[in-house]
C-alpha cells in the first residue's frame, strides 16, 4: 500500500529575501508535513531533551523542503516552530501567568511589522554607534551561527567556569565589519576592549528592529483593563501538551 501524509506551506517572515538566489528558502516558503507517531518518539527522546536538540530534531523531521538547516535564519525558524505546533496539536496553547491559566491562540502570532528594504542575498545591516561614532556592519544570525556561539561559550567555560561571555561572543559573531575592516582579529579586539555598553545596546536594538521574526508574545489583560505584553513561554509541553 502507498501512504501519503498531508502537508502545508509555511510562509517565512524573511519572505526568502535574505537567502541567495536559487536557495531552497529564497521562495519565502517551506513545505511541512503533519506530525506522526515517529515525531512523538523524537519528543520523548531523553538524550535530545537533555542536550537541548529536541526541537531542532523535531523540525528537521517535519520539514519536507530540503535545505541546509544551518542556513535557517533564527526568525524564520521561530515561525516554522509555531506552525509545527499548530499543525500538530492545534492553535490553543495553555500558559500559566499571574496565578491563572491563559489560553493563547497561536494562530494570532503575526510576523513582526517593520519598514526595512531587504536586498536579495545581502544579510548585512549598518549602524553608526551613538557614542564611539564608528560604523558597524552586522548580520542576522542563522541556526548554524547559534550553534557556533553555543560551542564557543561552552569552550570558554571549560577553560574557566566563571567565564560567562555570552554577550560578547554573540556580538563577535554578529559583527562583520568595523569602519570598513573585516579582520576577525580586529573585530574581536574591539568587542573585548573598546565596545561601550551604550553602543553594544544600540547594536542589539537595531538587530531586533531589522530582524524578520514572529512576535513570540501575547497580551494579558488585567482586571482593571490594563494590558501587558508577555513573552511566550516555550517548554516541553509546547510540543507535548500531555507532559
Amino acid at each position: 500500500m502507498e501512504f501519503k501524509l498531508p502537508t502545508e506551506t509555511i510562509e517565512l517572515p524573511s519572505k526568502g529575501l535574505l537567502y541567495p538566489e536559487g536557495h531552497p528558502l529564497a521562495s519565502g516558503t517551506v513545505e511541512m508535513k503533519y506530525m506522526t507517531a515517529k515525531e512523538e518518539d523524537i519528543l520523548t527522546n531523553q538524550n535530545y531533551i537533555k542536550n537541548g536538540t529536541v526541537i531542532d530534531k523535531l523540525l528537521k523531521s517535519l520539514l519536507v523542503t530540503e535545505f541546509n538547516y544551518n542556513d535557517l535564519l533564527v526568525g524564520d525558524k521561530n515561525a516554522i516552530m509555531i506552525a509545527a505546533r499548530i499543525l500538530s496539536y492545534g492553535k490553543d496553547y495553555p500558559v500559566s501567568f499571574n496565578g491563572e491559566e491563559v489560553l493563547v491562540d497561536l494562530s494570532l502570532l503575526d510576523a513582526k511589522e517593520h519598514k526595512v528594504d531587504y536586498v536579495r542575498d545581502s544579510n548585512e545591516f549598518t549602524i553608526k554607534l551613538p557614542r564611539a561614532g564608528s560604523e558597524v556592519t552586522f548580520k542576522l544570525l542563522t541556526h548554524g551561527d547559534e550553534l557556533a556561539i553555543d560551542n564557543e561559550v561552552k569552550g570558554l567555560q571549560k577553560i574557566n567556569k566563571n567565564n560567562i561571555a555570552e554577550v560578547t561572543t554573540r556580538l563577535k559573531h554578529m559583527i562583520v565589519s568595523i569602519d570598513g575592516t573585516r579582520e576577525r582579529a580586529d573585530i574581536r579586539k574591539f568587542v573585548d576592549g573598546y565596545l561601550l555598553a551604550q553602543d553594544a545596546r544600540a547594536i542589539r536594538e537595531e538587530y531586533v528592529r531589522v530582524s524578520p521574526d514572529i512576535n513570540l508574545s501575547f497580551t494579558y489583560t488585567y482586571e482593571d483593563g490594563s494590558e501587558e505584553e508577555v513573552a511566550l513561554p516555550i517548554g516541553l509541553n509546547f510540543f507535548w501538551p500531555d507532559a
